[in-house]
């Protein structure tokens, strides 16, 4: 996935490489040996598996609505899991979490934080932020603004 390179009212350096991942998570848990138990035990794993789950599913609704996926990351670590970012210039800000309010927490405040960097005398505000999780069957909007949206939901 390529790197994302906004506009921001910082002079923050901009990591620009690209990251890679698997076209489909099942292969890297098969060639490990890895069942369901062992991903359940090991949450921290499960999590990174999960992730490039979320970014394949990701990449089909970008390119059907006409858009792509990108990653964003800081040279101070702050960093964004998926940008989907339009034709039209509209964008998003997308963290990866399984679940669990801690996590969900962490990842709205990391956009918050990245959407409140970007320069909109430059480029438009985000059209949402939104915490993509692995549990759940309903997506919310937070009183924040930020959208909570269970994997499942992104077929709707």
């Amino acid at each position: 996935m390529l790197a994302w390179n906004p506009n921001l009212r910082s002079k923050t350096a901009i990591r620009t490489s690209d990251t890679r991942y698997f076209v489909d998570p099942s292969i890297a848990t098969a060639a490990l040996g890895l069942g369901p138990n062992d991903l359940i035990n090991n949450l921290l794993d499960f999590g990174f598996y999960f992730e490039t789950m979320a970014v394949r599913d990701l990449r089909v609704y970008a390119d059907a609505l006409d858009g792509q996926l990108y990653h964003f990351r800081d040279k101070n670590g702050l960093e964004c899991d998926a940008v989907l970012h339009r034709r039209n210039g509209e964008y998003g800000l997308i963290e990866i979490k399984i679940g669990g309010d801690d996590n969900i927490n962490k990842g709205a405040k990391t956009l918050k934080t990245l959407a409140k960097k970007i320069d909109t005398d430059k480029m438009k505000s985000p059209s949402f932020l939104m915490v993509l999780t692995g549990i759940g069957q309903y997506a919310y909007e937070r009183t924040d603004g930020v959208y909570v949206v269970p994997i499942g939901c992104l077929k709707d």
